[in-house]
């Protein structure tokens, strides 16, 4: 299992970049592709200065406690993950952290490198590697976001409370290779919860057994 997670890890983390790049060195903050002409479907760049889906930790140095934790984090979550693979757990539980592992690693790398490596996107297209530098410094990136969905819009009702004639968008925020991943992978945690926690137990109990 532990080829399978590495591979999974891999691919997520590969695509995740591969798309990231391709979006900073093509497209100026603001630009939008709409994918097959579509209203629904829509590759719109913008970067995050915190955390997933477009929220915000405020300040320098909020940005820089929460890079420091999203590595603490990324290293409890990798250290758990090798402890499952070890103990030969349930193989869909090691597929979903694998996956929850991976999305947290991509978006680390942007707050970690893309400051070093890219310039400001602001009214002109990022260079990799310029010769004047990068935007920013080490743990103070922003991260790449370019996935929106607005498959729903409209207005709220007037007789709403203080939202009522306000524009609504379903989904609206802007999101990323590495957010989906760790999304996909919490939302099978919480869909399989009864099976995960049942083969702990009993692999628990197995141990327990073995040692009577």
């Amino acid at each position: 299992m532990l080829k399978k997670s590495i591979l999974i890890i891999f691919l997520v983390l590969l695509i995740d970049q591969v798309v990231k790049i391709w979006v900073k060195t093509t497209m100026q903050l603001g630009d939008e592709i709409h994918v097959f002409g579509s209203n629904w479907f829509i590759i719109h760049f913008t970067e995050n200065e915190g955390m997933a889906f477009g929220m915000k930790f405020g300040g320098g140095y909020g940005k820089l406690i929460l890079s420091l934790f999203r590595i603490l984090a990324v290293a409890g979550i990798g250290w758990y993950l090798l402890k499952l693979i070890k103990e030969n757990t349930d193989k869909l539980y090691i597929v979903c952290m694998s996956l929850i592992f991976a999305g947290a690693i991509g978006n680390i790398i942007d707050s970690a490198f893309y400051g070093l490596i890219f310039n400001e996107s602001y009214f002109n297209i990022a260079q990799l590697f310029p010769a004047d530098g990068g935007y920013g410094t080490f743990l103070h990136g922003k991260v790449v976001d370019m996935l929106y969905f607005p498959i729903l819009q409209g207005h709220y009702p007037n007789w709403i409370p203080f939202w009522g004639g306000d524009e609504f968008i379903f989904f609206r925020p802007v999101f990323n290779i590495a957010d989906s991943s760790i999304s996909v992978g919490v939302v099978m945690l919480i869909i399989f919860q009864k099976r995960f926690f049942k083969s702990t137990k009993d692999l628990e109990n197995g141990k327990e057994s073995l040692t009577v």
